[in-house]
């Protein structure tokens, strides 16, 4: 264990498997206790908590919907009942709705921005409360390729994490001045439970479009949060860092390369 960020504490939303799982047990290897948060996958929020307690730090599984505003205050206390104080905080739960704009319902609209959008909203909230009378901390925002570009069929998910990268921009700047910094990593194609369902042959797929020939795995961005919470990202805030292998920087090129 490197121990970059050793007797710190984080809370991480979205943490029972996937990419939540990879930055949580990211920041565990690096020496962080760890909040782990879960809506209703109760048994994988356990299996990350084992994994990061076998890794010799402390973790809890905490349950909540980040979109309702109860659930989040009930969370938050359940987390400083067990930590004294909270050093960092990762936005990263989410869902989204595969269908076109004009079939999209109002209620999965509002399901997934109360989700993606609001519950980062809401847990910044609380989280920053608490790390302004502490003197400081660091809140890393989950956004996606869609913070650049326009995701057809993803209407509610693509309005969510554009949402959520100028809400990182906002936030840097008025909490600056408590010493919180507030970054964002947006990752490109990331090979979890979810999306190698959204395709027969997902690595492949994907591994064809990005400059780096492969995909990313969890782990790559739990990395990129590692160092958005770390001591070399101090004058670090109000940022986006793209982890997508240069997915997204890559144009439309009718010309071989």
């Amino acid at each position: 264990m490197a121990g970059l960020l050793k007797g710190k504490t984080a809370l991480v939303t979205g943490a029972s498997k996937g990419v939540g799982r990879g930055i949580a047990l990211a920041l565990a290897r690096e020496g962080c206790d760890v909040a782990v948060n879960y809506n209703s996958d109760s048994k994988g929020a356990e299996a990350t908590v084992a994994e990061i307690c076998s890794a010799g730090r402390r973790a809890f599984a905490v349950q909540a919907n980040v979109g309702v505003s109860a659930d989040v205050d009930s969370m938050f206390t359940h987390v400083f009942d067990k930590f004294p104080r909270l050093d960092i905080l990762v936005n990263n739960a989410g869902v989204q709705t595969w269908k076109e704009l004009l079939n999209l319902t109002e209620a999965e609209w509002d399901r997934v921005l109360d989700t993606n959008l609001k519950g980062t909203f809401l847990c910044t909230q609380r989280a920053a409360a608490r790390m302004k009378d502490a003197g400081g901390g660091r809140i890393i925002n989950i956004g996606s390729g869609c913070n650049k570009l326009a995701f057809p069929r993803l209407v509610d998910y693509t309005s969510s994490k554009g949402g959520i990268e100028q809400f990182t921009k906002v936030a840097a700047v008025e909490l600056g001045k408590y010493n919180i910094t507030v970054n964002c990593v947006a990752p490109g194609a990331i090979e979890i439970e979810r999306t190698k369902e959204e395709a027969g042959d997902y690595a492949g797929t994907w591994s064809k479009l990005t400059p780096l020939g492969r995909v990313g795995m969890p782990d790559d961005v739990g990395r990129a949060v590692v160092f958005f919470a770390g001591p070399l990202a101090d004058f670090v805030t109000g940022q986006t860092l793209w982890v997508d292998g240069g997915l997204f920087s890559k144009p439309h090129w009718p010309y071989e390369l």
